[in-house]
């Protein structure tokens, strides 16, 4: 009986034994989870940022007037709508405001003083502790309200006063018609 005898060298049956090749290491950083990492990040801080507003929770009204910005941080006095007072978070009542008021006037006399009030908090109210902020000595005083997104565009709501009776929604002014252009010849 004949058979064939292949040697390891002529290539026949000897793949199980060749060399392997060295290892060679990837000295690239892979990016790729970095960025993603990133990502989720911003994202987490994007969602977040909104929710740290400091402040009393207050219903504030629609304006639209532009954001006024600034350097430093302005005093911001809130009146809820139950009508209580705060400088920051912390509740006054109307006599210890002006007094703290008038403390920190005395040390920082440029300062900026905010205004936030619920909009179903009586007008009285807001004037008598604006006049509170004003009589402590600050003269840079704004009034802050939510940006609306239809003001003047039809789509603001007006509540009216109970008693009295709504008023018809006019129709708009009529409209001269439009003259057509004359084709040329």
């Amino acid at each position: 009986m004949a058979g064939v005898i292949h040697s390891a060298g002529s290539g026949g049956g000897g793949s199980r034994f060749r060399r392997r090749q060295a290892f060679n290491p990837i000295a690239d950083i892979n990016v790729t989870p970095l960025v993603d990492v990133m990502l989720v990040l911003l994202i987490i801080f994007m969602i977040t940022a909104p929710l740290l507003q400091v402040g009393v929770p207050v219903d504030l009204p629609k304006t639209s007037a532009q954001q006024v910005g600034g350097k430093d941080e302005p005093l911001v006095v809130s009146v809820n709508s139950k009508g209580e007072v705060f400088l920051g978070e912390t509740p006054y009542e109307i006599p210890a405001l002006a007094a703290k008021l008038k403390a920190v006037h005395d040390e920082k006399p440029d300062q900026r003083v905010f205004m936030r009030g619920d909009k179903a908090v009586d007008y009285g109210k807001m004037m008598e502790v604006m006049g509170v902020v004003i009589d402590s000595g600050f003269r840079q005083l704004g009034l802050l309200g939510e940006q609306a997104q239809q003001l003047g565009k039809g789509g603001g709501t007006v509540t009216p006063v109970p008693g009295t009776a709504p008023r018809a929604p006019q129709p708009p002014a009529a409209q001269p018609p439009a003259s057509q252009p004359t084709p040329r010849r």
